[in-house]
Formats: C-alpha cells, sequence, structure tokens
C-alpha cells in the first residue's frame, strides 16, 4: 500500500494506484484509517450514493479548533440537505454558467497582463516563477474581485488558505494544526470586518440573505479558498504536462479549437484534488465492500482519472481527449458550484500562455508541495 508522505510516491503516485486498481476496485488503507476507491465506477459511487455524506465532526479539542470548526461547521461543503440544499442555494446564481459566461473579457485581461508580467520578468532575468505570477494570482483576483474583496489582499488570503487546508491531510504535525487554526482565525475576523465594512460583491449579497453571520463569513471563506486552490494547480500542474509532453503543447499552441478539451484533460491528467472522502449515514456497499455507518470511505480522484476501463490510454496527456468523464470537480449534490469559473481561468492561463509565449518551457524541475491529498506545486521556474 502506498505511503502518502513518501516523496518518491507523491512525485508519481498514478503507478501505485494503477497497481491497486489491478487487485480490486476498494482497499482498506491502514494508514489513512479509511476504505478508499481506486475505479472510476467505484469513485463515482461513492460520490454519488445518498447513504454517504460529508458528515462533519469537530476537530478536537473544541477549545484549541474554535475558528477552523466554525468555518466547517457552517460550511455547505461539509453539510448534507437541507442545511446543504439551503446554503448552495444562496450562490449558486453567482457561479452559475451564463453569469460566468460574462466574466470571460474581463478574465482574459487579467490573464493576458499577468503573462505580460511573466513574460517581462523572463526577459529581464531568464527565468521566472509561473506559480508566482498567473497560477496563483489570476484566481485569487477573480473571486476576490467578485466577492468584493481588496485585490490587493490577494496574498494574503493565499496563506491562510494553504495553512488551512493542511489540515485535511493525514499526518500533520501539532504545529501544522495549530497554524491552521491560527489562519483560520484570522479570515475569520478578516471577513468579519469586510462583512462590516460596506461590503459588495457577493460577500454584500450574502450579508442581505437569510444566512447567519457565521453562515456569511464560512461561506465567503470556502468561496475564497475554493475559488483559488483547485485552479492553482490545475494551471500548475496542467503547464508542467505540457512543457513535458512538448506534442501537446504544440497542438493546444497551433490549433485553439482544443482550448475546451485541453482544459478538461489537465484536470484529468494529474488532479489537483486527489481524495475526497464520505461518511456512511447507512450501512453502504461499494463494489462489493461493506462501509458500515458511521465509517469513511475515500474516492481516489487520481485513481478514478486513470481507469483504462474508462480512458483510453489514460497514462497518456491528450489534449483532444473527447469525451472526458473525469470527476475532478466531483459528482451528485457536491458537484463543484465553481467549475464554470474554474474553466473560464483555466482556459485564459491557456490561451494567454499559447499566444505570448509559445517557446515556453521549464527552466528547472518544478518543486512539489509535500502534501497528498491537495496535488500541486510550490514553484514552477519558465523561460523562453
Amino acid at each position: 500500500m502506498f505511503d502518502p508522505r513518501d516523496p518518491a510516491f507523491l512525485a508519481d503516485p498514478y503507478p501505485a494506484f494503477a497497481a491497486l486498481r489491478a487487485e480490486g476496485e476498494v482497499h482498506q488503507h491502514d494508514g489513512l484509517g479509511i476504505a478508499i476507491t481506486v475505479s472510476h465506477a467505484a469513485s463515482a459511487a461513492v460520490l454519488r450514493h445518498r447513504g454517504l455524506g460529508r458528515i462533519w465532526t469537530d476537530a478536537q479539542p473544541l477549545e484549541r479548533f474554535a475558528s477552523f470548526n466554525l468555518l466547517h461547521r457552517n460550511s455547505l461543503l461539509e453539510n448534507e440537505p437541507p442545511a446543504h440544499s439551503r446554503l448552495r442555494r444562496v450562490i449558486a446564481g453567482e457561479f452559475g454558467r451564463g453569469h460566468v459566461q460574462r466574466l470571460r473579457p474581463m478574465v482574459a485581461e487579467l490573464a493576458e497582463s499577468m503573462v505580460d508580467t511573466l513574460a517581462a520578468k523572463i526577459a529581464a532575468d531568464g527565468s521566472a516563477d509561473l506559480l508566482e505570477h498567473l497560477a496563483q494570482p489570476l484566481p485569487v483576483a477573480v473571486i476576490a474581485e467578485l466577492l468584493g474583496v481588496p485585490t490587493s489582499d490577494g496574498s494574503q488570503l493565499v496563506t491562510w488558505s494553504n495553512a488551512i487546508v493542511k489540515m485535511y491531510e493525514y499526518g500533520l504535525s501539532e504545529d501544522g494544526r495549530d497554524a491552521a487554526e491560527q489562519a483560520a482565525a484570522d479570515f475569520v475576523a478578516y471577513l468579519r470586518d469586510v462583512v462590516a465594512d460596506s461590503p459588495r460583491g457577493i460577500v454584500r449579497d450574502l450579508t442581505a440573505s437569510e444566512l447567519t453571520p457565521d453562515e456569511v463569513v464560512a461561506t465567503a471563506v470556502l468561496l475564497l479558498m475554493a475559488g483559488h486552490e483547485a485552479t492553482v494547480n490545475v494551471i500548475g500542474n496542467g503547464v508542467t504536462a505540457l512543457l513535458t509532453h512538448r506534442t501537446e503543447w504544440e497542438r493546444l499552441r497551433s490549433d485553439p479549437t482544443l482550448l475546451d478539451s485541453a482544459v478538461e484533460e489537465l484536470i484529468r491528467f494529474d488532479s489537483p484534488l486527489q481524495l475526497f472522502e464520505r461518511t456512511a449515514t447507512e450501512d453502504v456497499e461499494i463494489a462489493g465492500h461493506r462501509v458500515e455507518k458511521g465509517s469513511k470511505i475515500g474516492a481516489l480522484l487520481g485513481a478514478a482519472a486513470r481507469d483504462p476501463k474508462v480512458f483510453d490510454a489514460p497514462d497518456t496527456l491528450d489534449v483532444g481527449r473527447s469525451p472526458n468523464a473525469h470527476l475532478g470537480f466531483g459528482m451528485g449534490i457536491h458537484y463543484c458550484v465553481g467549475a464554470p469559473l474554474a474553466r473560464v481561468e483555466i482556459a485564459a492561463a491557456l490561451t494567454a500562455l499559447t499566444k505570448r509565449l509559445p517557446e515556453l518551457r521549464l527552466a528547472a524541475v518544478p518543486e512539489r508541495r509535500p502534501e497528498f491529498v491537495i496535488r500541486g506545486l510550490r514553484s514552477l521556474p519558465v523561460t523562453a
């Protein structure tokens, strides 16, 4: 069984997933303390099954994790109907496909400006970090503008978010847990100030809605975190994949009609979210594996994305792949509400890069983050 802390596994987890999938669709992972699904069918079943839900359990001790628990206890991601339905209904319209499509020009302009900065940095210094100049600031700027939060605060929001999401990993140190709580407390205080000080954008709409003050803060924090974590990692992982599979970069650069299928393929090929847990609210059977009420099972999305029963040549990057039934945005009632916006942002980044920097290439080996659940990079040095 794989070790989620092993640097060799983190560098390329997909052979380990393939070996497990050859043995069966569901496995008990003693290190993680849960069962995991490694096939597409079993993972999809976990995401869809109404007997498997997101059931929040407060981090303990309560007095140590007051802010972290507040954010999650009141989050639509950690609730089932009717609470989930009520929370999602309030924000669904803000991320509807039609509304997001109207944002395309703004997102494209931001991406072009950031790629111009990246190009200037490369020209001046010989190389630059694509994460620093494009992958991180683009989704933060977009979601901050939508929410009504100063874009100048973007770097601080990223710092808080990165600390908080480390709590989703397994075996986090006590210092890491304390850092997550401190970041949550700072984020809560920040959003309370935003709400109190002439709120605008989605924050204004949330404040005027039926949500409680804690739900307003938790929803805004979730949107800020989810609004950039997945996108920054798709752009980082995806550009790395394209630059290490040069023929696919050239295909995309020479044929813009492949843009939409390329976005889906980058989400599939190196999933930014590798594992998504569910808790059984009743006894459930998934691919012959019994999940008893109260126990957890995780859909291993990275493994599902390489299942040869669903994807031809699954270890091959193919920017023209269609259809592409990846599970990168989830399924069922917890399907990512921000998926349309994420697609627009990834497409804008790819368009700006292929047009402005057609000869883009890696300047050094990218540095990977040492986490398993949230899969991404620490740096992506590029040159042109």
